[in-house]
C-alpha cells in the first residue's frame, strides 16, 4: 500500500520540475514507437502490435494532457485522469472488436517483425517504466500515467511470447489471444484510474482532500 494511502499527506501533484522532465521524455518515446509499431503492424500483420500501437499513440496524447494539467486545481486534474480512464476503455473495447474480426479472418501474422519490434516496444516501456516508478504513488493524473507505462510493458512481454508461438505453431491464434488479453489489461487499468480519480473528486468536494506541491526529490 502507497505512503500516501497510509497517512493523512495529500498525494503527489505533479508539481515537480523533475517529473516534469520525466513526463516530457516520455510523451516522446511514445510518439516515436506509435510510428515504428504502425508501420511495422501492418506490415507483420499483427494485430497484437497494432493494438500496442493504438496504446502508444493513446499514451503520447494523455500524457500530453497529464503534463498540461499539472499545477491546476484537483478538479483538473482528476478530470484529466478521468479522460484518460474513459480513452483506455475505448482502446480496450476497440482491440476486443478488432480482434473478434481477425478471428473470423484468422490471418496469420509474420512472426519475426512482430518479436523485433515487440522487443523494442519492450525496452521502450521499460525505460518509460523506470523513469516513472519514483512517482508511481501520486494522485490520479500522476499515477494514471505510471499504470499505463507498467501495463505496456506487461504487454509487450506478452506480445514477445506469441511471436514465438506463432512462429512455432504457424497459427495467428496466439497473436490474437495476446490481443485480447492487452485489451483486458487496457480496461482493468482504466477502472483503476476511474475509481481513484473519482475517490479524489468526492473527497474535494467533501473538503477531505487538500492537494499539495510534493518535490518528489526535486
Amino acid at each position: 500500500m502507497s505512503e500516501s494511502c497510509c497517512t493523512n499527506q495529500p498525494a503527489f501533484d505533479g508539481a515537480s520540475h523533475i517529473y516534469k522532465r520525466v513526463l516530457w521524455i516520455v510523451i516522446g518515446i511514445n510518439a516515436t514507437m506509435f510510428a515504428v509499431e504502425t508501420g511495422a503492424g501492418f506490415l507483420a500483420r499483427s494485430m497484437a502490435l497494432q493494438a500496442d500501437a493504438l496504446d502508444f499513440l493513446g499514451d503520447t496524447v494523455t500524457y500530453a494532457i497529464s503534463l498540461a494539467v499539472i499545477g491546476r486545481s484537483l478538479k483538473w486534474r482528476s478530470g484529466a485522469a478521468l479522460f484518460k480512464a474513459c480513452s483506455l476503455g475505448a482502446f480496450g473495447l476497440w482491440v476486443f472488436g478488432a480482434t473478434l474480426y481477425k478471428t473470423l479472418v484468422l490471418e496469420s501474422p509474420e512472426p519475426f517483425t512482430m518479436g523485433a519490434i515487440a522487443a523494442l516496444a519492450l525496452v521502450a516501456n521499460a525505460v518509460s517504466a523506470g523513469l516513472l516508478y519514483r512517482f508511481r504513488d501520486g494522485d490520479a493524473n500522476v499515477r494514471s500515467v505510471w499504470i499505463c507505462s507498467r501495463n505496456d510493458a506487461i504487454g509487450n512481454v506478452a506480445v514477445i511470447g506469441a511471436a514465438g508461438m506463432v512462429a512455432w505453431l504457424t497459427s495467428p491464434w496466439p497473436d490474437l489471444i495476446v490481443a485480447a488479453g492487452m485489451a483486458a489489461l487496457f480496461l482493468r487499468g482504466a477502472w483503476q484510474i476511474y475509481v481513484q480519480a473519482r475517490r479524489e473528486q468526492a473527497g474535494g468536494k467533501s473538503g477531505e482532500v487538500r492537494p499539495m506541491t510534493i518535490e518528489a526529490g526535486d
